[in-house]
């Protein structure tokens, strides 16, 4: 469609969105089976049905904007979700990690994609609009928050892991210095 008003371009976004979104409805459930941690999944879980609401939410703006309700492909969240779809082989507190660092750049390109249609929709008057885009913006910022305090409990997790590999190199160091000790006292006698 070509854009010649702030109003096409409102509408492209907002295409650019639903596409986002629909492709999120898909792929997380994939996400959801991939973890380990109990409050991972119910996070991505939660917000799969948050999503689902957002694609209804995005249906209303289109109504509000008397367009149909088309999706424009998505081709960033296409990629993100292909990159994310990396991070699912395994289930440790690792692969968590790294699906939490795939979802939360999700979670960015998501905030910043509504946050400028809301700007625009504000420009234009759409108040309605604007408020529909607004709090699903406003959702997206708090799944990202969610998913720092999962990553940092999950990051507690490793603390132990590199104390007891700090521990287990000391102790093959002070092995070593033994052996060592022991083999010179050989040799003098």
């Amino acid at each position: 469609m070509p854009m010649n008003t702030l109003e096409d371009l409102l509408v492209e976004q907002v295409r650019d969105l639903y596409d986002a979104e629909k492709q999120l409805v898909r792929a997380l459930p994939k996400m959801a089976r991939a973890v380990s941690s109990e409050d991972l999944q119910q996070a991505i879980q939660s917000h799969l049905e948050e999503t689902k609401n957002q694609v209804s939410r995005l249906e209303r703006v289109f109504e509000e904007l008397s367009r149909p309700a088309k999706t424009k492909p998505c081709k960033a969240m296409k990629g993100l979700v292909e990159e994310g779809s990396e991070a699912v082989d395994g289930n440790s507190p690792l692969t968590d990690l790294a699906i939490i660092a795939a979802a939360q750049r999700v979670e960015h390109y998501e905030i910043s994609a509504y946050g400028t249609a809301r700007a625009i929709a504000q420009q234009l008057g759409q108040d309605t609009v604007a408020s529909l885009l607004e709090e699903t913006e406003e959702e997206e910022k708090a799944a990202d928050s969610k998913l720092s305090d999962i990553a940092t409990d999950l990051m507690g997790q490793f603390d132990g892991e590199i104390a007891s590999d700090e521990e287990e190199e000391a102790g093959r160091s002070r092995k070593s210095t033994q052996e060592g000790n022991a083999s010179r006292r050989a040799a003098r006698s």
